[in-house]
């Protein structure tokens, strides 16, 4: 009888930058970063690189992450861009 080696199945997760391109390095750098299964990250409908909702939600969340310790200024300054309501913060 063959010995078969103890083993657990789990999702395989991919690094996402919530800020890419230019600001990969920068999201990088501040932690602005999530882990998702390969469905929500780039195969699936509700990927954040097939849906244009999903992206936007998860960029807020970042920014929402960055100004805990950061104000809105520092992030405009950082990322060019301010992706949160003005009542938001």
């Amino acid at each position: 009888m063959k010995m078969r080696p103890h083993y657990e199945w789990k999702r395989a997760v991919h690094e996402h930058h919530i800020f890419g391109g230019s600001n990969r390095d920068k999201s990088e750098a501040e932690g602005l970063k999530v882990y998702l299964c390969l469905e929500h990250h780039i195969s699936g409908k509700e990927a954040v690189h097939n849906n244009a909702e999903m992206m936007k939600v998860l960029r807020q969340d970042g920014q929402r992450a960055f100004e805990k310790t950061h104000t809105r200024e520092e992030f405009m300054k950082l990322f060019g861009k301010n992706y949160l309501e003005e009542t938001d913060g």
